[in-house]
């Protein structure tokens, strides 16, 4: 008989008010939940409340605001919401995950809406598995400005998936609830096959974007270019088998195939990098070499690209 569970939530929290919180926060309050925005940089929060956040591209969203906004995780300890997503760089976790344990209560559920390997553990470490979701993202987007994003591509569905059985129902109606409010997303039992997959398809092209500065288009197009990123690739796809990650016998040429169609932009550990930021590279090339470690691979490739986009960081 099928699990019945009391799970309605009304009221959402997106912590991120970068171009993934607009979107996640824009679809939300579009379906009719409260939605609290939090972000400790002012100037992106203030026009999600007026004239509210507009989504251009493949979706189209108009002025639609947000319910309240607030500058500090703690601040949302006054109005505790149901789910929580997590939609702001994996670097950034540790210090997040450390606020909400402040107010954490059992039925707040928290999802990272992130990139990176393992950003859902560093949450579970400190408030439980129970607690804790992890989704895959399927879109592009850019924030063109405070409130108004760019959709580049939209390939739905999305996945979550759960960290422990019990949150299951949880995991499966948040799925369906998501679907309605226009992300359709899909309840997984293999999300972390997913996360790995998408995450060495990341890590294989943007760190050599942030070293040469080239757009991804650029780089899959200069054939001494490609050759490191066929090889960082190659690497990558290693490390995940010898951990026994589930990626697929086609994964090789698929993944070549996906990466040769790549846009001609640039992705955001560039970015990061051009505006003075740190990067994700610690949760995608490090932990390549964490794992490489693990299993007894060598991981050259991934450890010089680690090296290098953490020497181009702000100190």
């Amino acid at each position: 008989m099928a699990e019945k569970i009391d799970f309605q939530p009304k009221s959402f929290a997106v912590v991120g008010a970068g171009p993934v919180g607009c979107i996640v926060a824009a679809f939300l309050a579009k379906a009719g939940y409260r939605v609290t925005l939090c972000d400790v940089v002012e100037e992106l929060l203030t026009p999600t409340l007026k004239p509210g956040i507009t989504v251009e591209g493949a979706e189209h969203l108009e002025h639609t605001p947000v319910t309240k906004i607030c500058k500090t995780v703690d601040e949302l300890a006054e109005d505790i919401p149901d789910v929580l997503f997590l939609t702001v760089k994996a670097n950034a976790l540790p210090l997040i995950v450390s606020a909400i344990e402040g107010f954490y209560r059992p039925g707040l559920y928290v999802v990272s809406w992130q990139n990176g390997i393992d950003t859902e553990a560093v949450i579970a470490e400190t408030i439980g598995k129970e607690a804790v979701m992890r989704a895959v993202v399927n879109f592009g987007c850019n924030l063109v400005s405070p409130a108004r994003v760019f959709m580049a591509f939209h390939h739905p569905p999305h996945f979550l998936q759960q960290l422990h059985p019990s949150s299951a129902p949880v995991a499966k109606k948040l799925a369906k609830l998501l679907t309605k409010a226009g992300l359709p997303t899909m309840h997984t039992e293999n999300i972390i096959s997913m996360v790995w997959r998408k995450t060495i398809l990341n890590a294989s092209m943007s760190p050599v974007c942030a070293v040469t500065g080239m757009t991804m288009a650029q780089a899959m197009n200069d054939p001494f270019v490609y050759q490191v990123v066929e090889a960082l690739f190659k690497e990558c796809i290693a490390v995940a088998r010898a951990n026994e990650i589930a990626l697929g016998w086609d994964f090789f040429p698929l993944g070549l195939e996906y990466l040769k169609k790549a846009g001609d932009h640039k992705p955001s550990m560039l970015v990061d990098i051009e505006k003075g930021r740190r990067t994700e590279i610690d949760f995608m090339n490090g932990k390549f070499v964490e794992y490489g470690k693990q299993a007894g691979i060598e991981t050259p490739y991934n450890q010089t690209f680690r090296a290098l986009v953490k020497a181009l960081e702000p100190k």
